[in-house]
């Protein structure tokens, strides 16, 4: 995965009126990776995009992509942008080819060479001069991700990009950001409420919460509780919960019991201790299995976590 720096947020604030919408928002996006950006409904999300593209001015901070100003270097920025924003609008009485042929006149240096290669990224080669009329929707999103990176953007926003896709359209968007990302070295922004989705997609995600940035991990980090934890989840697969049970609470380890499943959380190095001590205590057991949090149990423990009474919108 690339190192390279490609968005750069520091101490972004954005009021609208005497409201207070962002504040002192800072994030980074390396190339190579797929970002996440999450939040409740209000969060500030869209704003901070609409920032990003230069579609609102913004008082206080800075956003720079590859090196460039967003307020004072806004054409030489953007010009490392690509973008969807929900569903792409597009001309239906035209073919996907001439759409793409009509958004390539927009832009200098795209060669037919290029607009073939875009067309097998996305995967429609097989309908591309077929009329935009007669495409479903997860095919006129992917066209729509044809015509954001046929300039070869640095950055790719993408907001609620799978809206109304059925599983089928969803996971082919998927592969082509992971592609974008991990193959290409595109630097991959996805802001979306599909948290599932993101869980599967992203390397690492950042969540907002009534205008602040509340926090920002890897995915690897979610999945083994973050590296500051060290202790893990576990199902303790046994006829004998009491036996299980007794033994937890002898060596202090807090346990929960719900729909007959027990679970015990444990510092790591401990767990073979205390199946030793039910080995001991004759209590059989039949599994014992380590719990991965998901990404919606991340988020709905920070979000919970997380003072009313901020900012954002």
């Amino acid at each position: 995965m690339g190192s390279e720096t490609i968005l750069e947020v520091r101490g972004l604030s954005k009021s609208f009126g005497k409201k207070e919408i962002l504040k002192d928002i800072n994030l980074t996006v390396n190339g190579g990776e797929v970002f996440g950006f999450l939040g409740p409904n209000g969060s500030g999300k869209t704003t901070t995009i609409k920032l990003m593209l230069g579609l609102l001015n913004y008082g206080s901070g800075s956003i720079r992509i590859c090196g460039h100003e967003v307020k004072t270097e806004f054409e030489k920025a953007v010009a490392n942008i690509g973008g969807i924003i929900e569903n792409p609008e597009m001309y239906k009485y035209l073919t996907g080819r001439q759409n793409l042929m009509q958004y390539a006149r927009m832009q200098d240096g795209i060669t037919g060479e290029r607009m073939e290669e875009v067309i097998d990224i996305v995967h429609l080669r097989a309908r591309i001069d077929d009329k935009i009329s007669k495409y479903s929707l997860g095919m006129r999103q992917r066209l729509g991700i044809a015509q954001a990176i046929l300039h070869r953007p640095r950055l790719l926003v993408l907001d609620e990009p799978t809206n109304g896709l059925d599983p089928a359209g969803i996971k082919e968007l998927r592969d082509i950001f992971k592609r974008l990302a991990h193959e290409e070295g595109c630097a991959v922004f996805v802001s979306s409420h599909m948290l599932a989705e993101l869980e599967q997609m992203c390397d690492r995600v950042c969540v907002i919460n009534h205008g602040v940035v509340v926090d920002n991990m890897t995915m690897e980090e979610i999945r083994t509780e973050k590296k500051d934890d060290n202790r893990q989840n576990y199902h303790i697969d046994t006829q004998n919960k009491d036996g299980a049970i007794k033994a937890a609470e002898e060596m202090g380890i807090d346990y929960t019991l719900y729909d007959g499943q027990l679970t015990v959380m444990i510092e790591k190095e401990n767990i073979s201790k205390y199946i030793r001590k039910l080995v001991l205590a004759d209590v059989d057991i039949e599994a014992v299995i380590p719990i991965q949090k998901s990404l919606e149990d991340a988020f709905m423990e920070i979000i919970g976590d997380t003072p009313e009474g901020g900012v954002g919108q």
